[in-house]
């Protein structure tokens, strides 16, 4: 013992040696904001979202405040909240403490802009996400608002908002559990689960689920895990309430700046929606969130079917799919995931800003002739609802 005990103290003494050269190698934990930017203009429910780095650092909570009063308090990642910023555009000062679990605090501000009465008499802007790939099919990326030229029915307009790819995605998936998904449904949940995995950690995800009806399977403040175990407690039953999934899926995110998606997979036609196909058409025509379909089993032999799932996505510039297989599933989700990553985001307020319900005709165009841009060829003007 005698003799082991020098051995032994020596052993203690390189060892926490080690772990503080370990502590020392490790960089020292940051907060950034990643939802609203700095100078964005904000209007309606947003999403505050941050995130501390490295990811494993131990945080307590982070608290989330606009203009000075709390507005959540969360516990666990994702370190997000929601927040109604009103009907006008005004500035905000967005303020988030993060508590780590040694006692530090972290501590980082951000302001957004407003603008003069005179300005916020017509709010209303557009948003066009566009992709932007060369002659190979290859994304072309590093592009800034100076590169993009937009119209409106042929006159030019000021671009006011640019989120280029790195920004955050809102994402909102929309999963058919009907009865005909039975045979089907074990690849579904994991072919969903593998695109709910290849998303950023600062992207917003709400899982919907619709038959007869449509109700929420996970919300954007739930953990990943959370949101997996959701999916997999899915089980098929009852008719396809399609239109009202849709509806309600473009609804969640529809006052919402940025980058935007609904992602919608079913087989087969509507049945059991609320509201009919022209109603859904009309709220998509108004509406800025890019949508994608994928259609799976006895939908892909629908001719009917077929065109309109490709009639859904084509107006807001998204992509239809239809696939037989779980490999072809798996594909179809992995090239959404590709898009949503390279997609950029134009805003501007309209110089025509009467709300006649008529079709406004959008041209988006960049420097290079040879790069081909898919985004959403216009937008139904609808009058403003009264209050």
């Amino acid at each position: 013992m005698t003799r082991s005990g020098p051995r032994g103290a020596a052993s203690l003494v390189l060892l926490l040696l080690g772990v503080l050269a370990l502590a020392a190698q490790s960089p020292a934990p940051t907060l950034q904001v990643l939802s609203p930017k700095e100078d964005d203009y904000l209007t309606g429910p947003v999403v505050l979202r941050a995130v501390v780095r490295p990811l494993q650092a131990r945080v307590a909570r982070v608290t989330f405040f606009a203009d000075g009063q709390v507005v959540c308090q969360v516990q666990a990642p994702p370190w997000q909240c929601d927040w109604d910023a009103g009907a006008g555009v005004h500035a905000h000062t967005i303020r988030v403490v993060a508590q780590l679990a040694d006692g530090g605090r972290l501590v980082k501000t951000i302001r957004t802009r407003g603008v003069a009465y005179a300005e916020s008499v017509d709010v209303a802007s557009v948003q066009v996400s566009v992709l932007v790939t060369d002659r190979r099919g290859r994304f072309v990326q590093g592009l800034t608002k100076d590169n993009f030229r937009l119209q409106e029915d042929g006159a030019p307009q000021a671009i006011t908002f640019f989120a280029a790819e790195n920004y955050p995605i809102e994402v909102v998936v929309a999963i058919d559990i009907s009865g005909s998904m039975t045979d089907s449904i074990g690849d579904v949940k994991t072919a969903v689960k593998q695109f709910l995995g290849a998303l950023r950690e600062e992207d917003t995800v709400t899982v919907l689920a619709f038959n007869n009806s449509v109700f929420t399977v996970a919300r954007p403040e739930v953990t990943g895990e959370a949101r997996l175990r959701g999916v997999d407690r899915l089980a098929p039953w009852g008719g396809t309430a399609l239109y009202d999934a849709v509806i309600q899926s473009v609804d969640l995110i529809s006052r919402k700046s940025g980058r935007k998606a609904v992602v919608v997979f079913t087989d087969g036609d509507d049945q059991d929606s609320r509201v009919n196909e022209g109603a859904m058409e009309a709220r998509l025509k108004t509406n800025d969130a890019v949508v994608y379909t994928v259609g799976q089993g006895r939908g892909t032999k629908d001719r009917d079917f077929k065109q309109r799932l490709e009639a859904m996505a084509t107006a807001s510039g998204g992509r239809a799919f239809f696939v037989n297989d779980r490999k072809e599933l798996g594909e179809a989700f992995q090239s959404i995931v590709e898009e949503l990553s390279h997609q950029y985001v134009l805003g501007y307020t309209p110089t025509n800003a009467v709300r006649d319900g008529s079709w406004r005709r959008i041209e988006v165009s960049v420097a290079n002739a040879r790069d081909r841009l898919r985004y959403r060829q216009g937008y139904l003007a609808a009058p403003e609802e009264k209050r």
